[in-house]
């Protein structure tokens, strides 16, 4: 085993996704393993925990999987400005429209408590 290298359940672990998440991100080439075990076991570097760190910030703001592979895309090569300026603008909105539901949703919690 590899110095750093990770097993998938060590991933999960450390970054709170379930295995089948990890995995699906895998099918959907969004964060595929650097490596395997000899015994075939999937093995992930900290670049690749790092990548479905990343991955798993951007799943709030409900970019499609196209989306997140353009935006990794850019965020990997430094891609074009106007792409990355895209994103900072979309990613913005998205944030602000999640804080107006969730101040709705604390309203309707508050009147449950009153």
């Amino acid at each position: 085993m590899g110095h750093g290298m990770l097993q998938i359940g060590e991933v999960a672990d450390r970054i709170g996704l379930s295995l089948r998440t990890i995995r699906y991100y895998e099918e959907v080439g969004l964060a595929v393993p650097s490596a395997r075990s000899e015994g075939g076991f999937r093995l992930y570097t900290e670049d690749d925990v790092e990548r479905l760190r990343v991955i798993m910030q951007m799943k709030p703001l409900g970019f499609s999987l196209e989306e997140m592979r353009e935006l990794l895309q850019v965020l990997d090569d430094g891609g074009p400005a106007d792409r990355l300026a895209h994103y900072r603008q979309a990613a913005a909105e998205r944030v602000a429209g999640l804080r107006d539901r969730l101040a709705t949703a604390e309203a309707f919690a508050d009147r449950l408590r009153t």
